[in-house]
């Protein structure tokens, strides 16, 4: 896959899909096995009206958005997830968050990544670790 990818370049893969419109996501940084996203809160995130924190599906959605993407300048696409695991740190108050993604073991078939979520304060919220599927993609039908 090309070298040449834009942050910019990615966040329009990224954004092509419809769920991953509705979170917000905007690629903010992309390194060579590293990436950074920022997500805008919604209201619909809200665990219940009397507890407002960020309901924890969102989060590990986050965490494997952020791993899987990370993993982009080597496969040039989303890849599968095959296993993750997630750590939940502190409660995600209403507020944007920054997701950060970085490859652990990169591999032909399969690769491992990490991610954290955190609040704009640069408090750690989640992190997680995952495994996904990096072999050839499916051919299109």
């Amino acid at each position: 896959m090309s070298q040449t990818l834009t942050a910019a370049d990615v966040d329009a893969m990224i954004t092509q899909g419809p769920f991953h419109q509705w979170l917000g996501l905007k690629v903010t940084a992309l390194g060579e096995d590293s990436i950074e996203i920022r997500a805008t809160w919604r209201e619909e995130w809200k665990v219940h009206p009397e507890r407002p924190y960020t309901h924890g599906g969102i989060l590990a959605t986050l965490l494997d958005l952020a791993a899987d993407w990370a993993l982009v300048k080597r496969t040039g696409r989303g890849v599968p997830t095959i296993d993750m695991r997630v750590d939940y740190h502190a409660a995600a108050m209403p507020g944007d968050l920054i997701v950060k993604g970085r490859v652990l073991k990169p591999g032909s078939q399969f690769a491992a990544a990490e991610s954290q979520v955190f609040d704009l304060d640069g408090k750690l919220l989640a992190s997680g670790r995952a495994t996904y599927f990096t072999g050839a993609a499916a051919p299109k039908k």
